[in-house]
This record gives structure tokens, C-alpha cells and sequence, in this order.
């Protein structure tokens, strides 16, 4: 029942380390790929929560502080003691062929089996997606088993005064079979799933176009850049410089690197004009900034200012109000659907400017760089 709790909390936490995740997860494969491939967002995804799941498997349920003192039997050394513990624990008579089923329910042996299985999809993982051979497989299954087990050691990183559960040189001969049993398995499905290698030549090849999500994420990461820039600006007392920063960098940086900010150019992404790149470009930032947020804030920002002049009772205030941020909220998710269709804007009409994908399919890179 204990493992059911601790899964149920690793779902619970899931979506708040996914989300941490995802940021650095987009710009990562737009950098690299140029797209957002959906079965490797499904693999990553699904390898975090799994991760989150054996660690709450192993450090849940915690204990009450108070109730964790020493014991001399909390730290095993002698491997293979799991055996001798099979002999004198379980009901498991090798003549008997009836009690081969109840002993496989028995704590004894079900915690063996536990800490097996628990480190099979590890293996699965490493094999087919990270493209790990059997020496690393076995390197980073002992790693995760020796992390687990320098956590229980430590008392959760000290948290405890002491272990509140057994460090197990066994665990760890165990759990590595698991991550090796994984490999193994892996072996036989991979069969059925598209490679690795085949999932990132398909990335490379939805990446030639420039998606409207990609174009989001170029000018987020843009928005970002230049908010930093300016808030050092800002803190030296320099805010005259702010138009001359904006003028820098989304005229000058892109003139100078054929049509490319700082955010395009890490995201693989080259403006395209007919003439007039300098102006063209720095024009079309100047109607974003003030299309997506000059226009719905300064419009809340009026009506909040003339309904401070007019008397208005609380609830027809708050009512008016609550309609101006649906307003906002609108206007954002109908340009985000219309960017995602990709369907081009009018500024970009207006000025007559395409998107480029730049990425570059280096196989010799991906080879060596098995990350996400």
C-alpha cells in the first residue's frame, strides 16, 4: 500500500518539476532540432516521473524525527546475504513445489523482486533512447542504486540524525541486474519502436519550417534577453539608455548577423526581407511590443483610470474589471492559436518578412551527445 502512496505523490509533484523542466527542454530542442518532436516529448516526460517515482519509492513513507535513532543493523555490508535470508525466511521447501507460489508473497522475497524491477525500465530508458551500451547501462544503474542508498545513509541528506533505512550492499547488486535485465528487454521491443535516430531525423525535418511555437519561443527568449539588459541598465540609474539598448539589439545585433537577434540566433531562426533588414526588423519589434502588450495593458490601465472618475458602486467596479482581464486573456490565447496555426501576422505582411530555419543536421554531434 506504501508503494501506491508514493507513486500517487510522485504525480502529485510531477507537474511542478515538469514544469521547471520544460523551459530549458524547448529551447533545447529548438536550438538543436529546430522542432518539438511528440514521441520524445512523451519519452522525457514519461523518464522524469518514472525518476520521480523510484526516488518517493525509496524514501517514502518518512518518519517522525523523533522516532529515528541509531542501529546497529542499519548499515549491510555482506553481499549476497538476500540468499541466507530466502533460506531462513520463507516458506520455500525446493521439494514442495506448493509453497514456490506463497513464498513469491512473502516480504523477503517481494522486496527483492521490488528493488529488481524497479531499476528494469532504467535500463529500458537507457538503451533505446539514450543509446547506452551494456558498460554504461551497468555504470549508471550502480550510480542511481549507490545515489539511493547514500540518501538512506545520510538520513535524507541529514535531515536525520540517522538512517531510517538499511543501507543494503545487496540493493545495489540488485538494482543494477535490474537496470542489466532493462538493457536486455530492450533489446526484443526496440524492434517494434522507431529509433532513436530515426526520431531525430524526423525533428530535423519538421525543423526546416519555422513553426508559430518556434516563433513564440524566439521572441520570448528575445523579450527575456533584452529585460535582463535593460534591468542592469536600470539598476546603474541609466534608463535614458533603454532606447538606445532596444535600437541595439533588435536593429543593429540582427543587420550584423544576417537577420538575427541573439534569441533566432540560439533558436536557429534568420529574418528574411526583401531591403531594409535594419529597419524592417526594428520596426517589426516595435509593433510587437506594443501590439501584445502596449495595447491590451493601456487598454485595461484606461478603463481602470476612468472608472476611478466616475462613482460606481464595488460590484459593478469588480464586474467591469473582471471583464477587462477576460479581455486580456482573450486577446492573448486568440493570437497564441493564430501563431500556433502558423498564420502570418500583419505586421509581418506589412513588412514583408519570411522566416528561415537555420538548424543544421550534424549526425556526428547527436552521436556523441545522447542527451535530450
Amino acid at each position: 500500500m506504501s508503494y501506491i502512496n508514493s507513486i500517487e505523490k510522485a504525480i502529485i509533484v510531477f507537474p511542478f518539476i515538469a514544469l521547471l523542466f520544460t523551459i530549458p527542454f524547448i529551447l533545447h530542442q529548438y536550438h538543436t532540432y529546430g522542432s518539438i518532436h511528440k514521441l520524445r516529448v512523451f519519452i522525457i516526460y514519461s523518464f522524469i516521473l518514472y525518476l520521480i517515482s523510484i526516488y518517493f519509492l525509496v524514501i517514502l513513507p518518512l518518519p517522525k524525527l523523533e522516532t529515528v535513532e541509531w542501529k546497529p543493523d542499519m548499515i549491510s555490508l555482506v553481499p549476497f546475504t538476500f540468499i541466507l535470508d530466502f533460506i531462513k525466511e520463507t516458506s520455500f521447501v525446493i521439494s514442495n513445489p506448493s509453497t514456490y507460489i506463497k513464498a513469491l508473497l512473502e516480504p523477503c522475497v517481494y522486496t527483492i523482486l521490488f528493488n529488481l524491477f524497479m531499476f528494469v525500465p532504467f535500463g529500458m530508458y537507457l538503451r533505446y533512447y539514450f543509446k547506452c551500451d551494456f558498460k554504461r547501462v551497468l555504470g549508471y544503474s550502480l550510480l542511481l542504486s549507490l545515489f539511493f542508498e547514500i540518501t538512506q545513509l545520510t538520513g535524507l541528506y541529514f535531515i536525520y540524525p540517522y538512517p531510517y533505512r538499511i543501507f543494503d550492499v545487496d540493493d545495489l547488486l540488485i538494482n543494477t541486474l535490474g537496470g542489466l535485465l532493462g538493457y536486455s528487454f530492450m533489446g526484443i521491443f526496440s524492434r517494434f519502436l522507431p529509433t532513436r535516430d530515426r526520431i531525430d531525423q524526423e525533428a530535423f525535418q519538421i525543423g526546416k519550417q519555422v513553426s508559430g511555437f518556434r516563433r513564440i519561443t524566439v521572441f520570448g527568449l528575445d523579450f527575456a534577453i533584452y529585460s535582463i539588459i535593460s534591468l542592469v541598465v536600470l539598476f546603474f540609474g541609466n534608463t535614458k539608455l533603454f532606447l538606445i539598448i532596444f535600437v541595439i539589439y533588435y536593429g543593429i545585433i540582427p543587420l550584423l548577423s544576417n537577420g538575427k537577434t541573439l534569441g533566432s540566433q540560439f533558436l536557429n531562426v534568420s529574418f528574411e526581407t526583401p531591403n531594409m533588414k535594419f529597419l524592417r526588423i526594428l520596426f517589426r519589434y516595435i509593433i510587437l511590443y506594443f501590439y501584445y502588450f502596449g495595447i491590451p495593458i493601456g487598454t485595461m490601465y484606461t478603463v481602470i483610470y476612468f472608472l476611478n472618475k466616475i462613482n460606481l458602486t464595488p460590484t459593478t467596479f469588480i464586474l467591469i474589471c473582471f471583464l477587462g482581464l477576460l479581455f486580456i486573456f482573450l486577446f492573448y490565447i486568440i493570437n497564441f492559436i493564430w501563431l500556433i496555426k502558423k498564420k502570418n501576422r500583419f505586421y509581418d505582411s506589412l513588412l514583408q518578412i519570411t522566416y528561415e530555419s537555420t538548424t543544421v543536421e550534424n549526425k556526428n554531434n547527436e552521436n556523441q551527445n545522447s542527451d535530450v
